[in-house]
């Protein structure tokens, strides 16, 4: 073998799991920014618009005291929830009786700007622990 074939086959990975992107444990996991339909502030149209949460451990994770912000500093804070391992929770902006996969910010207006903003999830430490933003700011990251 010449040496350049050598060092393709040794830079060669042994499995595709090495390819594999991570996923936090923790993440924003779907962001319906643009409530479907006409934006007429009912609570119907309110609810439509909602961030997904996903627990990607196999454990329990207590969210008491998190947060979800957006970039204008409106916060919908946690409050005594604990989000089953491998299960998602859908936070809608909206008025709504919370379940356990769907809670509810009981807002009036909407929250998520339709043409760019940033969804932001904080542990109750207040540490960073992922975003999702679209628009003009999709790729920034707000991991302040």
């Amino acid at each position: 073998m010449t040496a350049g074939a050598l060092t393709a086959v040794l830079t060669v990975p042994t499995s595709a799991a090495e390819h594999r992107p991570h996923r936090p444990n923790m993440q924003i996991s779907d962001v319906q920014y643009d409530s479907p339909g006409r934006d007429d502030r009912s609570n119907r149209s309110l609810n439509r618009e909602w961030v997904e949460i996903t627990n990607n451990t196999r454990h329990a994770v207590n969210l008491d005291g998190w947060t979800l912000k957006d970039e204008d500093g409106r916060t919908y804070t946690f409050d005594d929830y604990r989000l089953r391992g491998r299960a998602t929770v859908r936070i809608h902006t909206g008025v709504g009786r919370d379940t356990r996969t769907d809670l509810y910010q009981d807002r009036r207006q909407y929250v998520w700007d339709n043409h760019s903003d940033t969804a932001t999830l904080r542990n109750d430490r207040g540490r960073f622990i992922d975003d999702e933003s679209w628009g003009h700011n999709r790729h920034r990251g707000n991991r302040r």
